[in-house]
């Protein structure tokens, strides 16, 4: 038996059709957000060293804009890592960069040129620190480095802050107490491997793939960073308040960890700009890096961190104009 449908008077058929074109739009803004015309022209972001994560996360990055704002070039450059990053932004060498917080915070208390103008995009994920010796190494612990050959990251690295911080909480003086070598996560590895160097330290996502292929290629293990020395470096006040501590889980360096978690320090990285940079432009950029989580998180684990809840918490930056836009825009 048939059923009789009420015929739709042209009024609510208008109003249904209404209502369609608005929710296609609510989709269409979300999906093609910000306007008709992407934001153009020439940026220049400052990554670090190669094969490590800044470098990786910079380089898909730029893929991911390309997408988004086809007019836009973005230049990548090399850097040593996080301090100079800070510098390079700050004083307009660079755009756009990632820095480690202890190191943004270390700029500001210096009272470093252009720091006022620096602010925050968003808070992507955190760099935990690697201590790292052959396997039968007879280093067991910080103070164990006493005499040692130690790679301490490059001048201007946010490595070479953080190595000198823990070492002078473990009572080393890391220029006097150790052989200092200027090697970063490119180089270290192959400096350990050929027994150049006793240790190493690296800060960064994890994992990290110069790392992981170190440990293809040679047995290495990590050196506890326990409460006791965090609790001193946090007694330091200021910028050491940036670390927290951690573990490396089992499961991020597999054949080196043998299943066992290691202790150490994290410390958040912050997408970062300055106040005249156009805010069009970095609302446009910061739904990209949120957007493109998972694509980029599928070639650089650290970035499936990055998460819309946490972003906005660029701490010890504020907000630059056009992030506050973006998290404005889509706030529930």
């Amino acid at each position: 038996m048939s059923k009789t449908f009420p015929r739709i008077s042209r009024r609510r058929a208008l109003q249904g059709v209404a209502a369609g074109a608005v929710a296609l739009g609510l989709l269409l803004w979300w999906l093609l957000p910000l306007g008709e015309n992407p934001p153009s022209g020439t940026i220049v972001f400052s990554t670090g060293t190669p094969r490590g994560v800044y470098q990786e996360y910079g380089e898909r990055l730029r893929a991911e804009l390309a997408r988004d704002m086809p007019g836009l070039k973005v230049k990548l450059l090399n850097s040593a890592g996080s301090q100079e990053n800070v510098q390079r932004v700050a004083t307009g060498r660079a755009d756009f960069t990632i820095a480690a917080a202890d190191a943004v915070a270390t700029y500001e208390l210096r009272h470093g040129e252009g720091a006022g103008r620096l602010r925050g995009v968003a808070r992507l994920y955190d760099d935990y620190v690697h201590l790292v010796v052959p396997r039968g190494s007879g280093i067991r612990s910080v103070a164990d480095l006493r005499h040692r050959r130690v790679a301490t990251g490059l001048p201007d690295s946010g490595v070479r802050l953080i190595a000198g911080r823990v070492l002078r909480a473990a009572g080393i003086d890391p220029v006097k107490d150790i052989t200092p070598v200027s090697d970063g996560i490119d180089t270290g590895p192959d400096q350990l491997q050929r027994g150049k160097i006793d240790a190493f330290f690296w800060s960064g996502g994890l994992p990290t793939k110069g790392l992981a292929a170190l440990a293809k290629k040679a047995a290495f293990r990590f050196v506890p960073i326990d409460d006791d020395l965090i609790a001193r470096l946090h007694s330091e006040g200021e910028a050491a308040r940036y670390y927290r501590a951690t573990n490396i889980p089992e499961s991020a360096y597999p054949v080196a960890q043998q299943g066992a978690q290691v202790p150490t320090i994290a410390v958040s990285n912050v997408l970062i700009t300055r106040t005249d940079l156009d805010p069009r432009l970095t609302e446009w950029l910061t739904r990209t890096v949120i957007r493109s989580r998972d694509g980029i998180g599928a070639h650089v684990h650290s970035a499936q961190l990055v998460d819309l809840r946490t972003a906005i918490y660029t701490d010890p930056l504020p907000l630059q104009e056009g992030a506050r836009r973006y998290y404005w825009s889509v706030k529930p």
